[in-house]
């Protein structure tokens, strides 16, 4: 049995250049032993599990869908917005939901104090990414690679 505690979990940051998109994560698979860019199920893992916390007033994500992947969100604390094709929901700690392979989605945290939300998405080999806003694709084989007709950065189009 493999076994940590979250605490003992670094935090990753990130932000974009222009500070449009910011977040921290605790990779709690990765902690777990988890090789990302494995195609061996035992070592990739068959779902990836992070804590993300989001700052007041920050998104940590363009709107994007995924080909394939399922996420799993279940707020612990703060509350927010979540952006998807039907419009914008309110969310707040003890809400959970799901989106499905091509459905857009991005949240925002809207409160004061930090959003965070326990995150679980299954981990399938080969997913690629759908980013409407900057009409831009990444694709995974495994490592990513943004793209439209050449290749791009990852906030290119967003800011």
């Amino acid at each position: 049995m493999r076994k940590v505690n979250v605490r003992d979990i670094p935090e990753d940051t990130w932000s974009s250049p222009k500070g449009k998109f910011e977040g921290a994560g605790r990779g709690i698979s990765e902690a777990l032993g988890r090789k990302r860019l494995s195609t061996d199920l035992m070592e990739r893992h068959p779902f990836d599990v992070e804590i993300l916390r989001v700052g007041p007033g920050k998104t940590p994500y363009p709107y994007h869908s995924h080909s394939e992947q399922w996420e799993f969100y279940h707020v612990i604390s703060g509350s927010g917005s979540v952006r998807h094709a039907e419009g914008t929901t309110a969310i707040e700690a003890g809400d959970a939901f799901i989106f499905t392979p091509g459905q857009p989605h991005q949240f925002t945290n809207t409160g004061t104090d930090d959003l965070v939300v326990y995150v679980v998405a299954d981990n399938p080999i080969g997913e690629s990414t759908h980013y409407p806003d900057s009409d831009k694709w990444a694709v995974r084989s495994p490592e990513r690679r943004l793209l439209r007709s050449e290749g791009l950065d990852y906030y290119d189009g967003e800011e």
